[in-house]
């Protein structure tokens, strides 16, 4: 028998997860600020949500999913990304006959990658997603770019790197592919197996490949932007007009795909520039998924989004050597000196935590002076001493850790006392 954790997972302890519950009330406040509500979708989904959804010719859907038969013999997939299960959800429940479009979604998932673990990139992943459906309407695009820039900026961070690109809409999109056929197809002895499967069924993957990336053929590619049709320039256009106005800086890189097929017209990625960060630089990605919706078998529905993975968003936190304002300090720690004291403390323990204040006592039967120790390694604010003495006088000895000021108070103020102090539930 194993005691490790599977090879691509970590266990994630209290003193890191305090980082990840900061992170993630940030975010969500931050999206309720900008009108999103929250979804939660299961865990696994039938296997044909992401072949259709992501694309049969993706690296996801090839080589990346934890696939497996259900005792009904029914093919089931850990989900590898969040927007598919996000859209079927939409389409199952019918959120498209809302009065309120468009829909505005965020979520917090836990996704499954079978791929090389390494540094911010695991088998089992944490992702923060933004999903916006019902709108072809580009000022959302901008708004998604806008939020996700925001969240990082709040957290702190400076060193980013905002990309975006056109796909351009089905039209555009054919005309390219059929560039990139001809391009490649004199190459083709010379691309990995991965992209001689894909050049005729979908040669823009050609150009999200890694082992074929530094080949000479990838920087001769013809650019999707030099194929966009009228409609698809204007909506482009913009897009990046709303982000001058909003002056959020971008570079526009024609060379940008995305690695999932579901997407058209804007994609964009978020990167960081900070030194030693990794060579994977990429802290987010998203993009607009026209279409989407049809191939699942739902109406006509536009729709935009982004997921941000919270690993690699703590790696940025800690090269830009930022520390978040975490409060792990406790209000009162409760020493108790013998049996009748003891059954009291739990009393007024009780209490105090009804009153919302943060507060534990000693468990272990120590010493005083041990459990003082205790309530110095846990940063206690206060410290409360109950013994006999005070037990049969009522009252209770209040420290001020920091100071080392102490003070007698009735033990019936006692809940009074520190909700003053340390600002619990009035």
């Amino acid at each position: 028998m194993s005691l490790k954790a599977p090879r691509g997972t970590v266990d994630l302890l209290p003193e890191q997860t305090k980082k990840w519950q900061y992170v993630e009330a940030l975010l969500r406040d931050l999206s309720h600020s900008f009108n999103y509500e929250e979804i939660r979708t299961p865990t696994f989904e039938h296997t044909e949500v992401f072949q259709r959804g992501v694309g049969d010719t993706t690296d996801i859907v090839q080589k990346e999913m934890y696939t497996f038969q259900d005792r009904g013999d029914r093919s089931i997939t850990l989900r590898p990304e969040g927007t598919a299960g996000v859209v079927r959800a939409y389409l199952q429940n019918k959120l498209y006959g809302s009065p309120i479009q468009p829909t505005k979604l965020f979520y917090f998932m836990e996704l499954f990658r079978y791929e090389r673990p390494q540094q911010g990139r695991m088998r089992q992943l944490h992702q923060f997603g933004i999903e916006a459906l019902g709108s072809a309407d580009p000022a959302i695009d901008a708004e998604v770019i806008a939020l996700a820039m925001m969240a990082y900026k709040k957290l702190g961070l400076s060193s980013l790197k905002l990309v975006i690109n056109s796909l351009g809409d089905d039209q555009s999109r054919h005309a390219h592919r059929d560039a990139l056929i001809q391009h490649f197809t004199p190459h083709v002895d010379e691309l990995c197996a991965d992209c001689n499967s894909r050049l005729m069924k979908n040669p823009l993957r050609i150009l999200d490949c890694k082992k074929d990336m530094d080949h000479e053929a990838m920087a001769t590619a013809p650019s999707v932007l030099d194929y966009l049709n009228e409609e698809s320039e204007q909506y482009f256009a913009q897009v990046k007009q709303y982000l001058d106005e909003m002056e959020i800086p971008y570079v526009v890189d024609p060379t940008l795909v995305r690695g999932l097929d579901y997407y058209n017209h804007t994609a964009f990625e978020i990167m960081s520039n900070a030194e030693g960060f990794g060579a994977i630089t990429t802290l987010l990605g998203g993009g607009r998924y026209n279409g989407l919706a049809e191939q699942l078998g739902g109406p006509d529905t536009p729709g935009i989004g982004f997921g941000m993975g919270i690993e690699r968003l703590l790696m940025a936190l800690e090269a830009e050597n930022i520390t978040l304002p975490i409060d792990d300090s406790l209000d009162l720690y409760f020493i108790s000196m013998g049996n009748d004291p003891k059954t009291k403390a739990v009393k007024l323990v009780q209490q105090l935590r009804e009153a919302n204040i943060r507060v534990d006592q000693d468990y272990q039967q120590r010493k005083m002076r041990a459990q003082f120790r205790a309530a110095d390694r846990l940063k206690a604010k206060y410290v409360a001493i109950l013994g006999e003495e005070e037990l049969e006088q009522g009252k209770v000895k209040l420290r001020q850790m920091e100071s080392g000021e102490e003070e007698e108070i009735d033990m019936a103020s006692l809940v009074a006392t520190m909700k003053e102090k340390c600002g619990g539930e009035q």
